[in-house]
């Protein structure tokens, strides 16, 4: 947003500096970007009187002049020589001088004193375009003989305004206007607010032009649109004034009809649009675009519309893109004489969606994008009538309407209180009623608390943290003033990590120190890639992002065989992975789970002479899955293993591990070749998968861990071996001896297995021998002999009810 001093100024009576202004803007929101002040550049240069004009005694083409030049208007003068090119320097006339050490702009040159052809020359005589006031440059400046000498140039034409360019957030459409800035710098208290009231101009005639809107605008995209006709004007160049001021803001005068539009645009955020009244055919209606019609804009430029886009058309066809810019067949020129002024509201999405999808960035899109004043319509309607007036004569009709202005009013409750807790300074409660009522907002006693309305300018304040903003940024934050925290308790703070996020925590640690590398991968996969693993239709994505993230997954594991294929394919065979995150059991909310899973391909570990090196084995993922387990408090000693392991593992070489027979918690072994192959996994592969969620939470609501018990007695260990069916599984033998006796049996382990042609050549065909050793720990004193007999009968006993075992001779 750009504007000029002069101009803020006639909204807004201060005697404040610039420098305050520019200070002030920043403070409050509007952050200053660039400022371009003439007096910066054009100071120096000072109106002066030739006292003679003479010929050069060497050049034909330049003149010796004696130039009287004045500190100021009431300082004193003094005479300096000056020799001058321009065939225009002549005794006795008032011209524009530049002292030596003087950056001349239209060339980037510093004077110097020098000497031309002979002759010393201190200074300049100036053309229009070396000072780049227009392109003249036939001959040096010359002014009326009634000028007053020694004033600067730039004040004798109006031209030192300072131009200030501030950056607008989105949400402010408000300060798109000199008014709506102006505002905000009187609620600083940086002066009063003189923004002139618009008197309304009585039409004198019917409009012969009328305005309708067509259903499908009607409701949201166009609600309401003003039009009013003006006969018998006279196009043609706009004022000085009116001109400079757009020049000053990089804007290119046109006409008046266009000047007078673009001016209302940046003094009052007001888009409007002016058609010239006898290129209009019948009466303006508003409706959305249909596909294959086109419009040639004000820009030169043909565009094709769709049937989102609001086309404001006649009864030939499309003459303007709602909102975002007007028509070239309808455009004024300098033979109009009869225009008709649009003013309408339209929706800030359509807006910027037909400026994207068209690619304008126009002054008006820009404004009705982040939501213009749809009460100002009939206000902004009169400016412009009596700026075309001023500018142009002519005779004005009456006001045609269609629609109805948006309700955009609504007001919210402030808890005065709340501002000091929310901002962390005190503003007393007269001064926010002050700070509100300056910025246009109307806030009503309500108790304790104050009911505010909203003004409609303000479609960003949307409830009570935004009036909390506005009071602050007025009352200004830079004087928050640092004060210590308020000691509510002693002692340490209380944790703020859920259970389930510490779960997850220790989880991600553990895995990570068994060797894997954690992954982060979509939780989207293909069609193909969920058939694999279950995951059926239901799980299909609607709009999914790409035809490989069409469906939602239902275990983790394809992410990390997916990374693991690329990985194989550069040549790192040996990997360990590991990912935490969401799983999908169905495509409804709650339908889903948070998984721990692991990979591992290829060997145990890197070639050895000591034997280190074999492929990995169900027993790692068991291993690795019992580890995790138990460092997030489960006891995998109760825990039951079953061969119901999903389908995408290998059937006899998997398992899943479960509390009971329904509280599954995780399931591990060796990947099934058919999931290897579609997945383009070299095998060996292992994995397991953890369900994160499902382990029941430790009873114990302690902060810390139980104190370690340690037995003072010496631990026993007995082995035993057992001659049992080569079906029989170990976990069952295991399970009979840890039972024999819980109070003393502490664990009891698997360390040798006699299996194949070899054992059933010795103990029978059919039989295997499993050896297992049984760790007793007394607590109360020193085991006997007979005490550990006594146990080892009754793990004898118990693993050959369970399993129909013999015990080795």
């Amino acid at each position: 947003m750009k504007f000029t001093l002069s101009w803020l100024k006639e909204h807004l009576e201060t005697e404040a500096s610039l420098a305050e202004i520019l200070e002030t803007l920043t403070d409050l929101g509007l952050e200053v970007e660039d400022v371009s002040d003439p007096d910066a550049t054009l100071g120096p240069f000072r109106t002066c009187r030739v006292i003679e004009a003479s010929q050069h005694p060497n050049a034909d083409r330049l003149r010796v002049c004696r130039v009287e030049v004045w500190a100021g208007p009431d300082g004193p003068t003094e005479e300096v020589q000056v020799i001058c090119g321009a065939p225009n320097a002549r005794t006795g006339m008032i011209g524009v001088f530049a002292p030596p050490g003087t950056h001349i702009p239209g060339t980037g040159v510093d004077l110097k004193p020098g000497v031309i052809r002979g002759v010393e020359s201190n200074g300049m005589l100036c053309s229009e375009r070396e000072l780049q006031v227009s392109d003249d440059h036939e001959g040096i400046i010359e002014l009326p003989a009634d000028t007053p000498l020694g004033v600067k140039y730039i004040d004798l034409i109006g031209a030192n305004d300072p131009m200030i360019y501030i950056k607008i957030t989105p949400n402010r459409p408000d300060a798109l206007g000199v008014a709506g800035i102006a505002r905000d710098l009187a609620a600083r208290g940086l002066g009063s607010v003189i923004t002139p009231a618009t008197e309304a101009v009585p039409g004198a005639y019917a409009s012969p032009i009328g305005v309708r809107l067509m259903p499908d605008v009607a409701d949201k995209a166009c609600p309401v649109f003003y039009g009013r006709h003006i006969r018998g004007v006279k196009n043609g160049p706009s004022p000085r004034w009116l001109q400079q001021r757009l020049q000053a803001i990089g804007l290119r005068p046109i006409s008046a009809l266009v000047d007078m539009t673009n001016y209302l645009t940046y003094d009052r955020a007001r888009p409007l649009h002016v058609f010239d009244a006898d290129k209009v055919s019948g009466d303006i209606h508003v409706r959305l675009g249909k596909e294959g019609e086109e419009v040639l804009a004000l820009d030169g430029k043909t565009y094709a519309l769709d049937a989102e886009m609001v086309a404001i058309c006649d009864d030939a066809g499309v003459e303007g893109l709602g909102g975002v810019m007007g028509g070239e067949e309808t455009g004024c020129t300098e033979e109009t004489t009869s225009v008709f002024i649009e003013c309408a509201y339209f929706d800030q999405i359509r807006t910027a969606t037909t400026g994207r999808k068209l690619k304008i960035n126009s002054d008006a899109r820009y404004r009705f994008e982040r939501g213009v004043d749809p009460e100002f319509i009939p206000e902004g309607l009169e400016l412009a009538t009596r700026m075309v007036l001023d500018l142009c004569g002519g005779e004005p009709s009456e006001v045609v309407v269609a629609g109805a202005i948006p309700d955009t009013a609504r007001s919210y409750p402030l808890d005065p209180v709340r501002v000091e807790s929310l901002v962390g300074m005190e503003i007393a409660r007269p001064e926010q009623v002050r700070i509100l009522e300056s910025l246009g907002f109307t806030p009503e006693d309500a108790g304790a608390r104050l009911n505010v309305g909203v003004p409609p300018w303000r479609p960003d304040v949307q409830g009570e943290a935004d009036l909390v903003e506005e009071i602050a940024r007025v009352a200004s934050l830079t004087k928050l003033e640092g004060r210590p925290m308020t000691r509510t308790s002693s002692g340490v703070t209380r944790p703020v990590l859920t259970p389930m996020q510490r779960r997850t925590a220790t989880l991600r640690r553990t895995i990570a120190a068994l060797g894997f590398n954690e992954c982060v991968t979509y939780s989207f996969i293909d069609r193909a890639t969920a058939a694999l693993f279950d995951g059926a239709d239901d799980r299909a994505l609607e709009n999914p992002i790409s035809s490989e993230m069409s469906h939602m997954r239902p275990d983790l594991l394809p992410g990390l065989l997916a990374a693991a294929s690329r990985n194989q394919a550069r040549g790192f065979a040996d990997l360990a992975l590991f990912e935490i995150g969401p799983a999908f059991a169905g495509g409804e909310p709650g339908e889903q789970a948070v998984q721990a899973t692991g990979l591992r391909t290829g060997a145990s570990g890197p070639r050895s002479p000591h034997g280190t090196h074999r492929p990995i084995d169900l027993y790692d993922a068991k291993a690795d899955v019992e580890a995790a387990l138990a460092a997030i408090g489960v006891d995998t000693g109760r825990l039951m293993v079953r061969r119901e392991a999903p389908g995408w593992f290998h059937p006899g070489r998997s398992a899943i591990l479960s509390l009971g027979p329904k509280n599954v918690l995780a399931a591990f072994g060796k990947l099934h070749p058919r999931i290897l192959e579609a997945m383009e996994v070299k095998g060996p592969a292992v994995a397991f998968t953890i369900q994160v969620e499902a382990p029941p939470m430790p009873r114990a609501k302690g902060a810390t861990r139980p104190a370690l018990q340690v037995s003072d007695f010496q631990a026993v260990e007995r082995d035993f071996a057992f001659v049992v069916d080569a079906g029989v599984e170990a976990d069952n033998i295991l399970r009979a001896a840890r039972a024999a006796d819980k109070a003393l049996i502490a664990r009891a382990d698997v360390f040798d297995l006699f299996e194949g042609a070899k054992a059933e050549a010795q103990l029978g065909a059919g039989r295997k021998s499993v050896a297992i050793t049984v760790r007793l720990e007394p607590q109360t004193a020193t085991l006997t002999d007979a005490e550990i007999d006594a146990v080892a009968a009754k793990v004898v006993a118990a693993v050959e009810k369970a399993t129909g075992a013999t015990l080795r001779s």
